[in-house]
């Protein structure tokens, strides 16, 4: 079985939602072979009116997207780990979806309705929030993107696992919030 964890954590080890991440991946690990895609380090160009000329008339992928288009596709379990940046997450993500949201490999279309290619069945979201925004709120735009993605690659349920108002408190009271979200992502872990 095949995990793929889509890394959006900017601040690499610093971040507190890869802090979370980290936990569960490793608890993810015994059971799956698991596929990481760092994004920040992945230095990915957002799509061009030339590149989705290029991609549209022509076909012409970047061979990593294809082949991370491949991964995805053919993933049983997905986990995204990406802070909540400007009510939503960092854009590298978007980049790396608009890259890899393939026709023919994620999606497909019969000319009237879009429907997905991908055989996961649930993905898992975790995020850490700065400000007091529960997950579903409209300020929340990064849990809807990702529930609206599932249905267009066909992702199945979207799970959430997320710490909020990381911003305002003690040191003590944030790093009890991560250790809260740790304990959270592993009894998860043991059903995803």
């Amino acid at each position: 079985m095949k995990l793929v964890v889509i890394d959006a954590c900017v601040r690499g080890p610093q971040s507190r939602t890869w802090r979370v991440a980290r936990e569960v991946i490793e608890a993810l690990s015994h059971r799956y072979e698991v596929v990481q895609f760092h994004l920040p380090a992945m230095k990915m160009e957002p799509l061009s009116p030339s590149a989705l000329s290029d991609r549209n008339l022509c076909g012409v992928v970047p061979q990593w997207a294809r082949d991370a288009a491949t991964q995805i596709a053919s993933a049983d379990r997905i986990l995204v780990a990406a802070p909540f940046w400007d009510m939503s997450f960092p854009s590298c993500l978007k980049v790396f979806i608009e890259h890899t949201s393939l026709l023919g490999i994620t999606f497909d279309t019969d000319d009237r309705k879009c429907y997905g290619l991908c055989r996961c069945t649930k993905l898992l979201y975790i995020t850490t929030r700065g400000m007091d925004i529960p997950t579903g709120d409209p300020l929340d735009g990064g849990t809807s993107y990702l529930r609206a993605l599932s249905q267009l690659w066909g992702l199945g349920e979207v799970e959430v696992l997320s710490c909020r108002n990381m911003d305002y408190g003690t040191p003590a009271q944030i790093e009890g919030k991560i250790q809260e979200a740790v304990l959270k992502g592993r009894e998860i872990a043991k059903t995803f």
